[in-house]
């Protein structure tokens, strides 16, 4: 098997050239690098720069802004201007592009790093070229993002929405890149979906590897949320990678104040840090059975409401006869306390695997937490990696610390919606808001939630702006997509319904189409 990493058993950080952005350094011996976006108008100098110095503040060593068009790209100029004149001179910015060949020839001349999206780049690549020399002339880095639901058209007629057609698209540009011997990129495969993510990754360091291909890795899980839930998926998706020495910087997507992001992306890098100081794992067989790159669950023999195809049950749900039947070993209660315990426990299931027993397994982990973020980010990358790959037919979370069951169980089921694995509320793909976004996007999710969020299993988008929307909400059922200032635009799946409509009355018409699908419940 062409695997994504080095060793499933051993950690081993991969190997990437080293990437300069402005001061920054990222990839190579570097530490993983924290960055944030802004939400702010790019064209509003004063109050960029502010959002800016609370990201910095907070921790974030590289900021991003939208430029959207060629006046924006230019007034990083002055956001650089006063940003040094309040003693925040050296930060990174990193211009964020999208449909526009021209603003990326733009923002080349003042961002430290420009992010285009090959898939509304169109087929000019002769401009890419041009690009590369623009941002080889003054040591400007380049981010080749790719997004689910926003492929070209002719990657999406070759591959589909598929993690092989994001690959698909990443090496076409990559390709460029190496013909033109400018080795400045970072990559990103972003998705709401974090299957999706997490296998478009692999995929891509896979296919990266065969070509001799050593460019840093940007994370992140696209569209989050909020909250419980905006943390526990980007946990499950960054997570899961950073597990395999996959990563070089992290932004985690929150519906929230930019600066909010930075706290838990320090908390994932901090707890993947040093993860090859850990105990030897025993080498597994050849792990023919194993799928990174596509769900496939774990074959098992149910046993009452464990196992078979079951969906996973969490520790609170379990019986006296489903206890028992761990106590008689008919389940497996699978532990680690290995540094590396993501590790241990996969090789443990490939084993159990590789000698066909089919018993049931729960994922057993025991923290010592006393604040719930820190519990968040840590369960849910430990259990949704695995959970990711297949294994597991339920989970444990024992926390020796004042965090209160009812907590641990919202927790638990969070980790079980976000692999994928188990629906048991409404999931909302909402983006983070950016200059483009022409509403209070924060307050109208939160008026949506309160609205539809008893409606069990409902994939709602909430967007700010057309860039984002139709295509980067393409798991969602329903869309509510900013269309202008006041305006909103909503869809089912990637179909128009109601296009313009005033803000003070979509989401009384998002109502009734639920309604009218027969999806509302009371």
């Amino acid at each position: 098997m062409n695997l994504f990493c080095a060793s499933l058993t051993q950690y081993t950080r991969r190997h990437t050239v080293e990437v300069r952005v402005g001061a920054v350094r990222l990839g190579g011996e570097n530490p993983i690098r924290l960055q944030s976006m802004t939400n702010t108008d790019t064209d509003d100098t004063a109050a960029s720069a502010a959002q800016i110095i609370r990201i910095v503040r907070a921790g974030g060593e590289i900021v991003r802004l939208t430029t959207q068009g060629r006046r924006e790209a230019r007034n990083l100029t002055s956001i650089k201007q006063e940003l040094a004149a309040q003693g925040f001179g050296a930060v990174p910015l990193v211009a964020d592009v999208h449909f526009n060949p021209a603003v990326a020839l733009e923002a080349a001349a003042t961002a430290d790093k420009v992010r285009i999206n090959p898939g509304n780049w169109g087929d000019d690549m002769d401009r890419f070229r041009e690009l590369i020399a623009r941002c080889r002339k003054r040591g400007v880095a380049l981010r080749i993002g790719v997004n689910h639901g926003s492929l070209s058209p002719r990657m999406m007629e070759q591959y589909g929405d598929t993690p092989e057609g994001m690959v698909a698209s990443a090496m076409e540009f990559l390709r460029i890149c190496k013909e033109e011997k400018f080795d400045q990129v970072v990559l990103s495969m972003k998705s709401s979906n974090v299957r999706v993510m997490v296998y478009a990754y692999r995929m891509l360091v896979a296919a990266m590897e065969a070509e001799a291909m050593h460019y840093p890795l940007h994370l992140g899980v696209t569209e989050a949320g909020d909250g419980e839930d905006g943390r526990i998926k980007s946990a499950v998706g960054i997570g899961t990678l950073l597990a395999d020495g996959i990563g070089d910087t992290i932004r985690v997507s929150l519906t929230e104040a930019p600066e909010h992001e930075i706290a838990v992306a320090r908390k994932l890098a901090t707890y993947f840090a040093r993860r090859d100081q850990h105990t030897p794992i025993e080498p597994i067989p050849d792990p023919s059975e194993y799928s990174p790159y596509e769900y496939r669950r774990r074959t098992t023999d149910p046993v009452g409401r464990i196992g078979g195809d079951n969906p996973p049950l969490i520790a609170s749900e379990l019986t006296q006869v489903e206890q028992d039947a761990i106590t008689e070993g008919r389940i497996v209660l699978l532990d680690t306390s290995n540094r590396n315990g993501i590790a241990d426990q996969r090789a443990q299931l490939l084993r159990m695997m590789a000698a066909g027993d089919r018993r049931p397994v729960i994922l057993r982990r025991k923290y010592k937490e006393t604040d719930l973020e820190t519990l968040q980010v840590k369960a849910a990358a430990d259990l949704g990696a695995l959970l990711i790959d297949g294994f597991g037919d339920g989970i444990w979370i024992e926390n020796n610390g004042p965090i209160a069951q009812a907590d641990i169980d919202a927790l638990s089921l969070g980790i079980l919606q976000a692999a994928r694995i188990r629906i048991s509320k409404t999931e909302y793909i909402a983006c983070p808001g950016c200059g483009r976004t022409l509403y209070d996007l924060q307050a109208t999710l939160q008026k949506i939630k309160a609205h539809t969020g008893h409606l069990k299993g409902l994939k709602i988008g909430v967007m700010g702006c057309i860039v984002n929307g139709p295509g980067e909400m393409a798991d969602a059922d329903y869309g509510y997509v900013g269309a202008g200032p006041g305006r909103i635009t909503l869809y089912r799946g990637r179909e128009i319904v109601e296009r313009n409509l005033p803000e003070s009355e979509a989401l009384d018409r998002l109502t009734e189409l639920i309604r009218n699908d027969g999806k509302w419940q009371d």
